[in-house]
């Protein structure tokens, strides 16, 4: 089967921004040693780099140049890291695998993986602080917002306080635009911001990366549902099984493929504005609905 045209961008970025993540974080023995091998083995574990793939698309898109992304590229990847690290922990979502791999705190110890969480959190905000000084103010405020207690932190305790009731549509979608949609539309808008983007290429991308953010996660149920533990890289079933609060759960598969779809399509035609010139982010978008893990 041929590679997607989306998944052959992400593995032409990902090239860049793991340079650029090997200069940006301690090498591993740097005292202290354990906890710095914590951090590199799970931010170097694989995984696609779709968040900042798609910070340096928005910056390419709106004439922007890459140098000026990539302190911003890292910093959302290292809070992605983060976030998976700590998702997985016993307290969270108690999953032993990630990316096909023991997670982080089944291949160190429980205290270093959430230590190991922290310090990828605060090494993110001081990478971004290395991004053109004019840019860092308003890169924060869009950062930050997205990954705290009004985006993915609220959305990760919202997905916690859902398991083991009845899910609600109400409750799916706070869930999905908080945990998960709001850091991937701040990915696209630090990549506008970083491409000195004008307020309307701001709002158009913004709308994108909400649309692909929501669809993202709509997939991402569907595959825990359809797709095997050898493909996802964790656990498959374990929404379901943990009664967690999902679109299938919800609306039943069909129609979770349907929204996926919808979704999707919202996204693309926000970047009708940008023509041609768009194609690369319109590749990602196919690819994150289509996708098998």
């Amino acid at each position: 089967m041929p590679t997607p045209p989306g998944l052959k961008i992400l593995s032409a970025l990902s090239r860049r921004i793991e340079r650029f993540l090997e200069k940006s974080i301690p090498a591993a023995a740097e005292e202290p040693a354990r906890l710095h091998r914590a951090m590199r083995y799970s931010l170097f574990a694989g995984g696609k780099r779709l968040r900042p793939a798609l910070a340096m698309l928005a910056c390419e898109l709106v004439g922007g140049r890459e140098k000026e992304v990539m302190a911003a590229a890292a910093c959302l990847e290292m809070i992605h890291t983060y976030s998976l690290i700590h998702d997985d922990l016993p307290a969270m979502d108690d999953d032993d695998f990630r990316r096909g791999k023991p997670s982080c705190h089944r291949a160190f110890d429980e205290a270093t993986a959430i230590l190991a969480g922290d310090g990828l959190l605060t090494l993110a905000f001081e990478t971004l602080g290395r991004a053109p000084a004019d840019l860092v103010p308003a890169l924060v405020v869009a950062v930050a917002g997205a990954a705290g207690s009004r985006g993915m932190v609220g959305g990760q305790q919202a997905d916690l306080e859902g398991e083991h009731g009845k899910p609600t549509p109400a409750l799916v979608r706070f869930i999905h635009r908080k945990k998960t949609a709001a850091l991937l539309r701040a990915s696209v808008q630090a990549g506008a911001i970083c491409g000195r983007a004008d307020s309307g290429e701001l709002d158009t991308l913004t709308q994108f990366g909400e649309n692909l953010g929501l669809a993202f996660q709509v997939a991402d149920d569907i595959l825990d549902v359809t797709a095997t533990t050898e493909k996802l890289g964790k656990t498959a079933g374990k929404d379901a099984a943990s009664g967690k609060a999902t679109y299938p759960a919800v609306f039943g598969l069909d129609r979770s493929k349907r929204e996926a779809a919808r979704l999707a399509a919202r996204a693309l035609r926000a970047l009708e504005p940008f023509g041609r010139k768009a194609d690369k982010l319109r590749a990602i978008m196919n690819f994150v609905v289509s996708r098998e893990s």
